[in-house]
C-alpha cells in the first residue's frame, strides 16, 4: 500500500494569531462535523392545526349581532 499523499493546499489557515493545539482540534472536529453531510438534523414533520400552538391564542369572542360569523375563524 502507498502512503496518503499531503494535499497541495492546506484545507484550514491559520489568519492570525497563535492557537494552541486544542484550539485548531476544536476547529477541525466542527469544521469536519459540519462538512460531513446530512447526519442528525433531520426535518420535522409539518405540525396540524390541532397541535398549533397559536389557535390556543385566539382573541376574546365577540357578541351581538353577527357574531356566529367569528366564532369560525
Amino acid at each position: 500500500m502507498s502512503a496518503p499523499e499531503s494535499p497541495a493546499t492546506p484545507v484550514l489557515r491559520v489568519v492570525s494569531g497563535s492557537p494552541t493545539p486544542e484550539e485548531l482540534a476544536v476547529v477541525t472536529a466542527l469544521v469536519a462535523a459540519a462538512g460531513s453531510g446530512p447526519g442528525g438534523s433531520a426535518e420535522l414533520p409539518a405540525r396540524g392545526r390541532w397541535a398549533d400552538p397559536k389557535w390556543g391564542l385566539r382573541g376574546s369572542w365577540l357578541t351581538g349581532p353577527g357574531a356566529w360569523r367569528t366564532s369560525l375563524r
